[in-house]
């Protein structure tokens, strides 16, 4: 769990639902539990995904710019992979 996640009861998040959205809102996380079994959690939404495959694709670029294969086919390369 990360430091930001806070366990609860489910009968205590029942009657501070609202509340816990809001802290949601701002960051928290909460596992809720059953029976001091842990049953769900309520975390904020993740990031758009698209958005985060073009800044991964973004930066990927940026490390490949300056590499160079020396004269190495990458056909080569993946057929020398597959080897192993």
């Amino acid at each position: 769990m990360s430091a930001n996640t806070i366990t609860i009861g489910a009968f205590e998040a029942k009657t501070k639902f609202s509340e816990l959205l809001e802290r949601v809102g701002k960051g928290v996380s909460f596992t809720i539990t059953k029976h001091n079994k842990p049953v769900a959690k309520i975390v904020a939404p993740e990031e758009d995904e698209a958005r985060r495959r073009i800044e991964a694709t973004e930066k990927m670029i940026a490390l490949s710019k300056g590499c160079r294969l020396n004269g190495l086919k990458i056909k080569d390369l993946i057929e020398e992979g597959r080897k192993w």
